[in-house]
C-alpha cells in the first residue's frame, strides 16, 4: 500500500515506529516535501537515517522549499519504479521532479519544489536555495511524462498546491496570496490531466478540500482510498 503525509522537517517523532505502526513490510510512505533529514550531515542526523534505513517499508519524499540541495544532489541518481530518484539507502528515496512512478498499482506523478516567501533574504547565506524553484526543463519533463501516460494518472504529489486551491484556502486572509509560476503550472496540470487524488504539504494543514484535493501535514492518508489512517 502507498501512504502520504506532510512535511516532516527533520522531526524524528514524525517517523518513529509508533507513528508509522500501520505500515507493513513492502508498503511505501511518501512525504510531500521538506523531509529535513538531509540537512547538515550531523551525527544525530546520520543516526536517524541509519535507523530509518532498517525499516521494512519504503520512505520516499519529494523536495520542498527547505532542503539542502547540495547534499541531496550528491546522492546517486538512479531509476526506481519507472521514475528517477536519488537513492538515499535501500529503502529511502528522493522522488525527482516531473516523474511518473508506478507503485503498488498506482501511477503517481511527482513535482517537488516551490518558492519561499523569504527566498531573496536567505539566498545570500544559502546560495543552494535557488534550486528550490523547478526549472523550465523540469516542468517540461513533467508535462512530457504525463503525455506519455495520456495524461491519465492516479495520484499527484506536490509540495505546493495550484493557484486555485491556494487562493481558496487563503480566502479569509488579508495579505495578498503569493502566486508563483509553479502554482500556475499546477492550474494547467489540473485542467489537462485525469487523476483521482492530489496531495500537497506546503500549507501545513490536514484538510480535505474535496475528495480530490487533500492537504496533508501530520495525518497519514491512504493514497489508494483517500482515507486517513486511524491509530
Amino acid at each position: 500500500m502507498v501512504f502520504v503525509t506532510g512535511d516532516t522537517h527533520g522531526d524524528p517523532e514524525r517517523l518513529s515506529k509508533s507513528a508509522l505502526k500501520s505500515l507493513n513490510e513492502g508498503d511505501t510512505l511518501i512525504i510531500c516535501g521538506d523531509f529535513g533529514f538531509i540537512w547538515d550531515k550531523s551525527k544525530a542526523e546520520q543516526k536517524v537515517l541509519k535507523a530509518l534505513s532498517k525499516r521494512k517499508y519504503n520512505i520516499c519524499f519529494i523536495d520542498g522549499t527547505h532542503e539542502n540541495f547540495d547534499l541531496l544532489n550528491a546522492y546517486p541518481l538512479t531509476t526506481w519504479n519507472n521514475g528517477k530518484v536519488h537513492r538515499i539507502s535501500d529503502n529511502i528515496f528522493h522522488l525527482m521532479r516531473g516523474q511518473v512512478f508506478e507503485i503498488d498499482g498506482l501511477k503517481i506523478f511527482t513535482m517537488g519544489g516551490g518558492e519561499s516567501p523569504d527566498l531573496d533574504s536567505r539566498l545570500e547565506d544559502n546560495p543552494w536555495l535557488k534550486y528550490e524553484i523547478p526549472t523550465k526543463d523540469e516542468l517540461l519533463e513533467g508535462a512530457n511524462n504525463l503525455e506519455d501516460h495520456d495524461c491519465k494518472i492516479d495520484v499527484i504529489i506536490t509540495h505546493e498546491p495550484s493557484t486555485t486551491i491556494k487562493g481558496f484556502l487563503k480566502l479569509g486572509e488579508t495579505e495578498a496570496v503569493r502566486v508563483t509560476t509553479l502554482n500556475a503550472y499546477f492550474d494547467e496540470l489540473s485542467k489537462c490531466s485525469e487523476f483521482d487524488r492530489w496531495f500537497f504539504g506546503s500549507l501545513h494543514l490536514d484538510k480535505y478540500i474535496s475528495n480530490t484535493y487533500i492537504g496533508v501535514h501530520k495525518a497519514i492518508v491512504n493514497a489508494h482510498t483517500g482515507e486517513r489512517v486511524k491509530f
